[in-house]
């Protein structure tokens, strides 16, 4: 998923610089020490650490305080098999950026890739509640974003910046953000915001208040849905490391670097 309110931490998979084929659920190392991580340029780039790290603490509380128990509580409610479905939902739903952006680096493979596993996991899958393309058929690839399009051609990532509850972005990637929010078909409900004259909107203006309130009720739902799939792998990251901050933002940075490369 995109980065939980605390910033984003995942359970450290390999060494830094390690290679492995990349997935959705790719894990990434959240303990390299201060350093070892670099953006493109082959630096670390956080001019606005102050900023940051004043955001990040306020995400973590958020988190610690709000997310967390919320997460816990639907958890003990809600088996796993029906949070990886809602999961699997969200992801399925939401492959339009993914196409677009695999088209925009013209990996044609990878725009075939998320088609097809969109049609067989809409249908087969029970409109993308089971991975059937990638459990029984093998088809997977990884995502790409319209910061990583950016990135293919050249645009420099900027200073990393830490954004109140949506978590570790560079200035790049928080563009990017946007942008892949705008093909995201959950948001052609909401947009157009305003009302132009002689163009037709995607929603009468009357329903538009419904429609809102049911995409940011979604993307409650997202989030408190993910954050409780990773509810272990969050407390264990938290306890390993004595400075969060910087091994968020190294982590964070590894991992954008790599699906520049890659």
């Amino acid at each position: 998923p995109r980065d939980q309110a605390t910033g984003q931490i995942v359970a450290q998979g390999r060494e830094p610089g390690q290679k492995q084929e990349p997935t959705r659920d790719e894990p990434y190392d959240p303990f390299a020490k201060y350093g070892e991580a670099f953006s493109e340029e082959g630096e670390e780039d956080d001019p606005l650490e102050p900023f940051n790290s004043a955001i990040f603490e306020f995400n973590y509380k958020l988190d610690k305080y709000v997310m967390k128990p919320v997460a816990k509580g639907y958890n003990f409610v809600m088996p796993d098999l029906v949070q990886r479905g809602v999961s699997n939902f969200f992801h399925n739903i939401r492959f339009v950026p993914r196409l677009f952006n695999n088209l925009f680096q013209a990996k044609l493979k990878g725009a075939g890739l998320e088609m097809g596993r969109f049609l067989i996991n809409s249908t087969i899958g029970l409109g993308g509640i089971f991975d059937v393309a990638r459990n029984q058929f093998g088809l997977e690839t990884p995502d790409e974003d319209a910061g990583q399009t950016m990135g293919v051609y050249g645009v420099k990532p900027g200073p990393y910046v830490v954004i109140p509850i949506l978590g570790s972005f560079t200035v790049r990637d928080f563009i990017g953000y946007f942008i892949d929010i705008g093909l995201d078909p959950i948001n052609w409900l909401v947009f157009p915001v305003i009302e132009v004259k002689g163009v037709p909107s995607v929603i009468a203006h009357k329903n538009r208040n419904t429609s809102t309130i049911a995409q940011l009720g979604s993307r409650a739902g997202y989030l408190i849905n993910e954050r409780s799939l990773n509810l272990e792998t969050f407390e264990g990251a938290e306890e390993a490391t004595l400075e969060l901050y910087s091994a968020v933002r190294n982590a964070y940075l590894q991992k954008r670097a790599r699906a520049i490369r890659e």
